[in-house]
């Protein structure tokens, strides 16, 4: 089993920027793809980004392209998305994620296909 836990979810005013962490322990692979998903008041969860398992592709949402960066520090087994010029409608609940992925270069954006999960961390964005 592994476990996820998330940081640095808070308020901030649109156009600024957060970054959040996660950091994974207990029965960790390097054949986990990790991601990260948001999910809004009444919407489905959405994924955000993605990075595969060797580390070398990376996906985004439309919707976050060229604001959001993933990224990873194996030596720390932490995980991280940097959102810039943030927008009220990236307001959610930002959820961390791993899965097992048979390719080195997939990064699959359905949340079914990661099976661990971390509580949440809340952003929230002020117009």
């Amino acid at each position: 089993q592994v476990q996820l836990v998330e940081s640095g979810g808070g308020l901030v005013q649109a156009g600024g920027s957060l970054r959040l962490s996660c950091v994974a322990s207990g029965r960790t692979s390097n054949k986990d793809a990790m991601a990260w998903f948001r999910q809004a008041p009444g919407k489905e969860r959405e994924f955000v980004a993605g990075v595969s398992w060797s580390g070398t592709i990376f996906d985004y949402a439309d919707s976050v392209k060229d604001r959001f960066a993933i990224s990873g520090d194996n030596a720390k087994n932490t995980v991280y998305l940097q959102m810039n010029s943030l927008k009220p409608d990236d307001t959610a609940v930002y959820f961390c994620a791993s899965g097992w992925q048979r390719s080195p270069w997939v990064v699959s954006t359905t949340a079914a296909e990661y099976d661990s999960w971390g509580q949440g961390t809340q952003v929230t964005v002020s117009s």
